[in-house]
């Protein structure tokens, strides 16, 4: 059993910057890809961004290429999601998610998922 622990999240006006981080309590070779999606109310749990082991391949939902950057360090089992540009419609849940390959498209793609961190981006 994998646990994912997420902080990071806060209340940021628009155009500042967050980041957010996702430590596994193990590692394991068969879950490489780590990730993130976001759900704002009332609408579906989305895809935002992943990457494929230390150094590999990244993955970017089109709404937040060029502002969001995705890394990982294997040594801590962690990943971060750094935030720039925010915009009020990034405001959402973001939920941190492991699984056995990449990208993260859906929401059956994940093995485990974290407890989710607010967003909240203001006008």
């Amino acid at each position: 059993q994998v646990q994912l622990v997420e902080s990071g999240g806060g209340s940021v006006q628009a155009g500042g910057s967050l980041r957010l981080s996702c430590q596994a309590s193990v590692y394991t070779s068969r879950l490489r890809c780590m990730g993130w999606f976001r759900q704002a109310p009332g609408k579906e749990r989305e895809a935002v961004t992943s990457i494929y082991g230390w150094g590999g391949n990244t993955y970017y939902s089109d709404s937040v290429k060029g502002r969001f950057t995705i890394s990982r360090d294997d040594a801590k089992n962690t990943a971060y999601l750094q935030m720039s540009s925010l915009k009020p419609e990034d405001t959402a849940m973001y939920y941190c998610a492991l699984a056995s390959s990449c990208p993260l498209s859906d929401v059956s793609s994940p093995k485990y998922w974290g407890q989710g961190t607010q967003v909240t981006v203001s006008s």
